[in-house]
């Protein structure tokens, strides 16, 4: 393969500076945001960048929340995106659905809370903790077992849960429904953030443990905060976006005919976290999945980052079969791992998904190939790994290498951001992967 010459571009910011969210930013992006969401300033710096504007149609293949396609949407550039996990599609799709009157917003919402509060009631059950205690555990509403074995062990206690269910019924079987998703994906955020027991620090785990919570403060709180942020965009409600549930290894299935003319995204990085993880809670609780066969399904759409998602059947590292560098890689972690006695099954898969995560990307790209317009700029923020076995793994250097064998132009690495590999005490590269598609040969 041949070798390719890299421009390193420093981005004119502190490191403390670089992943920060200006408060002018957070209307629409905090209605549900992933904790390692790159910024929305990036995106604007990037827009302008690659010369993006609202003649141009933007791409974001690995959307996550929404990010990208919320932030052109702001400035008027018609933008698309592609998501495999459910709620962070579902996310996406109502954080760039502003056609909606922000006071009858407010009003519905209230009747739902009227109307689940009274249900409680009947119960015993006051939404203000603490207020009664004199209610019965064995009538509290549950989980289906199955969908319970899901859920990481004490990440919401049995009252807050009670109230979010008898919440959800009364969002859900309203007749009126124009405000479900908005309303439902204040429950989500509601969930993941006050609600429930979870942290993220960034990996997902427990913080305290509440006995009880106010479901529906907590919810109405969320949903005032959108109705003032849709009246601050009410004037830019028609520049297009669109986003859709599907698998970017394979974007030409989802998109066909679409042209598009820029990039900027982030995909997974080969970090050993479970994305369905970190969203679990609200997958479960909004109904997305169910059981431990539909967590698997959607499981296998998703580019293969860690060690929980790998198959037997995934051939994607057949893309990246002649890339010294991965398969030097990929024999170092497994050399690691003999070498360490490491010997549990997913250790064993560490040098697996090393390859199965390369080949994905490339298999992305070169998907990609057939709905970009000739010229198109690209931007992939991606960051070095350390993670396998202390093994670094430069991931925007690798897929640049694997971008050049497939036709493209590689630009420019920007620093980004630097961060501090946890087991090695590593200074750890967060970069801006900048190509462009000159067009087929």
């Amino acid at each position: 393969m041949a070798q390719v010459n890299l421009t390193l571009f420093e981005l004119p910011k502190t490191n403390g500076e670089a992943n920060k969210i200006d408060p002018l930013d957070r209307p629409i992006h905090d209605w549900y945001r992933f904790v390692l969401s790159f910024p929305p300033h990036l995106v604007r710096e990037y827009l302008k960048k690659l010369g993006l504007n609202d003649q141009s149609l933007v791409l974001d293949p690995f959307c996550g929340t929404g990010t990208t396609i919320v932030e052109c949407k702001k400035i008027g550039i018609p933008a698309i995106g592609i998501e495999a996990l459910p709620v962070p599609h579902f996310a996406s799709m109502v954080k760039t659905d502003w056609e909606m009157d922000p006071e009858n917003l407010r009003h519905h919402a209230k009747q739902i809370a009227e109307r689940a509060i009274t249900n409680l009631k009947q119960n015993g059950i006051e939404d203000e903790p603490g207020v009664a205690k004199s209610y019965d555990h064995n009538r509290l509403r549950v989980l289906p077992q199955e969908s319970q074995r899901l859920l990481l062990k004490n990440s919401i206690s049995p009252v807050p849960l009670h109230k979010t269910l008898v919440l959800l019924d009364a969002i859900k079987s309203d007749k009126e429904t124009k405000f479900r998703n908005h309303e439902l994906l204040a429950l989500a955020k509601a969930l993941v953030t006050t609600i429930g027991n979870l942290r993220f620090g960034p990996e997902v785990g427990l913080g305290i443990i509440k006995q009880d919570a106010p479901v529906m403060e907590l919810w109405l709180a969320n949903v005032e905060k959108m109705a003032r942020d849709l009246a601050t965009v009410s004037m830019q409600t028609k520049t297009q976006s669109e986003v859709y549930q599907g698998d970017s290894r394979n974007v030409t299935h989802i998109l066909r005919s679409k042209e598009v003319d820029g990039v900027f995204t982030s995909p997974p990085y080969p970090n050993e976290k479970d994305y369905t993880r970190t969203t679990r809670l609200e997958t479960v609780l909004l109904g997305f999945i169910s059981n431990l066969s539909e967590l698997r399904s959607l499981k296998k759409n998703l580019l293969r980052s860690n060690t929980r998602g790998v198959y037997k059947a995934d051939e994607d590292d057949k893309w990246v079969s002649e890339n010294m560098e991965i398969r030097r890689i990929a024999t170092e972690i497994e050399r690691r791992r003999v070498e360490l006695n490491k010997t549990s099954g997913f250790e064993r898969l560490y040098h697996r998904v090393t390859t199965l995560y390369f080949g994905g990307i490339a298999q992305h790209l070169a998907s990609l190939r057939s709905i970009l317009r000739p010229g198109a700029y690209l931007g992939y923020v991606v960051g070095d790994q350390a993670s396998y076995l202390r093994v670094m793994i430069r991931t925007g250097q690798l897929i640049a290498q694997i971008a050049d064998s497939l036709g493209y132009k590689v630009e420019s690495i920007d620093l980004f951001r630097t961060r501090i590999a946890t087991a090695t005490g590593e200074q750890l590269r967060e970069e801006v992967v900048v190509l462009r598609w000159p067009g087929k040969k």
